[in-house]
């Protein structure tokens, strides 16, 4: 693709959610009303009988709406070179404070990726991850960073990437998954633990973030992948990859 910007002002990120409260029923009454009404439209269309699926057995799905969710899991990736050899370092924050994830992020973005020239990339980040860190930002009272913040901003203005609007080449209708595009483009991926729908269950039951994180890196690792194989660039290897402490 040719894509006209430095590896270097790139911060790669993904992040994982979960429902706000662990079952529906510890939602308060307005929330389940107001839940119902959101998803009313889902409920119905996912199931093959056409019959209303209720609001209690879908709200193991509510971790994809911020206004019913929360972000345990943001993880980032950066290119940097050391000793004049590539390195791809790799950091999460998570947690069960949401506010102290979306604050240790906002610092990261306003220390380190505040320039110009520096871009937020993921995949579907501009439909999902971006704007989903954005309003749980606004729950939290947290002030957005500029590169959130994309009030008033033209298209060509704005500070993002987005590996499966790439993908798309214009075709709107067209979505992609991760691990389609990175087992078509063959992309070597360690073995998932886990996947995207399991995630709400390690949280609250099995208690387990660093399993969490650990999938959520595999995801910022393999975006980044996507990025250098539309470039025709060498993916990384497992020698190039740092992960913080």
């Amino acid at each position: 693709m040719n894509l006209a910007i430095h590896k270097e002002n790139i911060l790669f990120l993904d992040i994982e959610t979960v429902p706000e409260c662990e079952t529906f029923e510890r939602l308060s009454p307005v929330k389940k009303e107001l839940f119902a009404l959101k998803t009313a439209y889902q409920r119905k269309s996912k199931n093959p009988e056409g019959q209303d699926i209720s609001p209690e057995d879908f709200y193991e799905r509510a971790g994809i709406w911020a206004e019913f969710g929360k972000i345990i899991c943001i993880s980032v990736g950066y290119f940097t070179i050391q000793k004049k050899e590539r390195v791809f370092r790799v950091k999460s924050f998570y947690g069960s404070e949401e506010t102290q994830i979306l604050e240790d992020f906002k610092q990261l973005l306003e220390n380190h990726f505040s320039k110009a020239a520096h871009v937020l990339c993921g995949h579907n980040g501009k439909e999902f991850d971006f704007p989903y860190i954005a309003r749980r930002m606004i729950v939290n009272r947290i002030d957005l960073p500029k590169k959130l913040n994309l009030f008033g901003k033209k298209p060509w203005e704005v500070p993002h990437l987005d590996t499966l609007e790439l993908w798309k080449f214009g075709d709107y209708k067209h979505y992609t998954s991760l691990k389609l595009l990175t087992t078509l483009l063959e992309i070597p991926s360690p073995k998932e633990d886990i996947d995207g729908s399991q995630v709400a269950e390690v949280y609250y039951q099995q208690k387990d973030l660093k399993r969490i994180a650990s999938y959520c890196e595999k995801d910022t690792i393999a975006v980044a992948q996507l990025f250098l194989r539309y470039n025709n660039d060498a993916l990384l290897t497992e020698q190039e990859l740092v992960f913080a402490e």
